[in-house]
C-alpha cells in the first residue's frame, strides 16, 4: 500500500492509499473515519481492482483549509478521480457518498458509482438540532470518543452491538482522532440543498445500497435517489444497517463485486 497525494481546487492536499491490481476503484468514507474504515473489505476488492482508499480533509494524511465548505469535499473527490489514467469505479459511504454523487457532475471519468446511505436530506429531520451543541460540548471537554459515540448511538442510530464492534477494530482509533470534523459535516449536511432535477441526466450506472435495519431517513434519501437518476437500481442488505462493510462483510463485498463486474 502506498500513500499518495493530489491537489484539489482550492489547493488543500488530499491524500489516498493505493493498492491491489485492476481497474481503479476509488473509496470515499464518511463522518468520524479516514481511509483505514475499510480494512475489512480492502484485501477483498485489492484482489480485483486497484483501490485509492481516499482521507478526506481534515484527517489521516490529507490537508483541511481554514474554512469548511460541503462544496470542496465535491471538488476533492473530483480531483482524485480526474488524477486516475481511464475510467473510475467510485465507492463512497454516508456523507462520503453525498460527496461522491455531486463529485460525478464535476468529472466525467466515472464508470460506475456506488452510495451506501448517503445523507439525503428531503425535508425529513435527520438529527435534533441540539445534538450539534451537544457534540461541541464534550468535544470542548476532550471528550473526543463521547463524540463519537454520541454520533453513532443519536445520529447514525448503530445499534449497541454493532457499536461494540466497531470499538474493537483498528479504525476506532482514527474515528476518535477525527471527532473534531463530526459537527461541521452535520451542519454542512443540514445546510445542504437536494435539487432532484441537477441529477436527472446523470447516465452513469448506479448502485445504491441500503441496509434493511437502517434508519427511516437514510431509506427516504434512497427513495428519492432512486426516484430520480437515470440508471440506477438498489439492493437492500437484509438485517444490516449503516456499517455493513463492518457486521455484513461478506454480504457487502458480494455485492460491490457483482455490480462492478457486471457487463
Amino acid at each position: 500500500m502506498s500513500l499518495q497525494k493530489v491537489l484539489s481546487k482550492d489547493g488543500t492536499s488530499i491524500a489516498y492509499w493505493r493498492s491491489g491490481k485492476g481497474s481503479p476503484l476509488v473509496l470515499i468514507h464518511g463522518t468520524s473515519a479516514d481511509h483505514t474504515r475499510w480494512r475489512t473489505v480492502t484485501p477483498a476488492l485489492e484482489e480485483r481492482f486497484t483501490v485509492y482508499a481516499v482521507d478526506r480533509r481534515g484527517r489521516g494524511a490529507s490537508g483541511d483549509s481554514n474554512r469548511y465548505a460541503i462544496e470542496r469535499e465535491f471538488e476533492d473527490v473530483a480531483s482524485v478521480v480526474d488524477s486516475i489514467d481511464g475510467p473510475v469505479n467510485l465507492l463512497g459511504h454516508s456523507y462520503g457518498a453525498l460527496c461522491s454523487l455531486e463529485a460525478s457532475l464535476l468529472t466525467s471519468k466515472i464508470r460506475k458509482l456506488i452510495l451506501y446511505e448517503p445523507p439525503i436530506p428531503v425535508g425529513l429531520e435527520i438529527y435534533p438540532p441540539a445534538i450539534v451543541g451537544k457534540l461541541q460540548a464534550l468535544l470542548d471537554a476532550s471528550d473526543r470518543e463521547g463524540v463519537v459515540t454520541t454520533f453513532m448511538g443519536e445520529i447514525a442510530q448503530v445499534r449497541p452491538n454493532d457499536l461494540r464492534l466497531l470499538q474493537s477494530l483498528p479504525a476506532w482509533k482514527a474515528r476518535v482522532a477525527s471527532a473534531h470534523t463530526i459537527s461541521r459535516e452535520l451542519q454542512a449536511d443540514r445546510d445542504y440543498t437536494f435539487d432532484a432535477r441537477r441529477f436527472s441526466g446523470l447516465k452513469t450506472p448506479t448502485l445504491l445500497l441500503i441496509g434493511g435495519d437502517s434508519p427511516w431517513f437514510l431509506k427516504a434519501g434512497n427513495e428519492a435517489l432512486q426516484r430520480v437518476l437515470p440508471d440506477c437500481r438498489t439492493i437492500v442488505m437484509p438485517g444490516q444497517q449503516h456499517a455493513a462493510m463492518d457486521t455484513g462483510t461478506e454480504l457487502f463485498v458480494s455485492e460491490v463485486l457483482r455490480f462492478l463486474e457486471a457487463g
